[in-house]
C-alpha cells in the first residue's frame, strides 16, 4: 500500500514548514526549491490544508505560511486527512450493497484490512509534525536501524 503522492508532499512540506517557520512565515517558493516540489502542486496542497486548519496565510511583503498552531499539536494523521480522504485498505465500503464481492457480502481479507487501516491511523495519530521535524538523524522513533 503506497500513500499518494499528495498525501506525501503535504506531510514534507509542513516538516519543511515547522522546520523553518520559526519567526517568520515561510513561502511556498521556499518550500518548493528545498523539497523539490512543484509550486502550483504545493499551492493546491497548501490550499487545503489552510482549509483544514493546519496552516495560516499571511498576505503582502515577508508573507507565507506559519503552522496554525505548535508542531506537536500537529498529528500526521490531521495533515493527510486534511488534503484527502482517509487511509482505505479495503476496496469496499461497510454498505451491504457495496461489499466487496457484489454479493452482499464482505470478501475474505476484509477484516484483515479493516485492522490493517485501524493500525496505520492509530500510527498516524500517535506521531506530532514535531516528532519528525525535531528528528534530524533520520532515525524515525528507533523502526530504522
Amino acid at each position: 500500500m503506497r500513500l499518494s503522492t499528495k498525501s506525501r508532499y503535504a506531510v514534507q512540506a509542513m516538516v519543511d514548514l515547522a522546520s523553518n517557520s520559526k519567526s517568520k512565515p515561510c513561502n511556498l517558493s521556499e518550500i518548493s526549491l528545498r523539497q523539490n516540489i512543484s509550486l502550483p502542486y504545493l499551492e493546491q496542497i497548501f490550499n487545503k490544508l489552510k482549509k483544514s486548519n493546519l496552516v495560516l496565510s499571511v498576505k503582502g511583503p515577508g508573507g507565507g505560511y506559519s503552522l496554525s498552531k505548535s508542531a506537536h499539536k500537529i498529528r500526521i494523521s490531521e495533515i493527510i486527512n486534511g488534503v484527502e480522504e482517509n487511509i482505505k485498505a479495503t476496496g469496499c465500503s461497510n454498505d451491504p450493497s457495496k461489499f466487496c464481492t457484489g454479493k452482499n457480502e464482505k470478501c475474505i481479507t476484509h477484516h484483515f484490512l479493516e485492522d490493517l487501516e485501524s493500525l496505520i491511523e492509530n500510527y498516524l495519530e500517535s506521531v506530532a509534525l514535531s516528532d519528525i521535524a525535531l528528528n534530524k538523524d533520520n532515525s524515525f522513533l528507533g523502526l530504522r536501524k
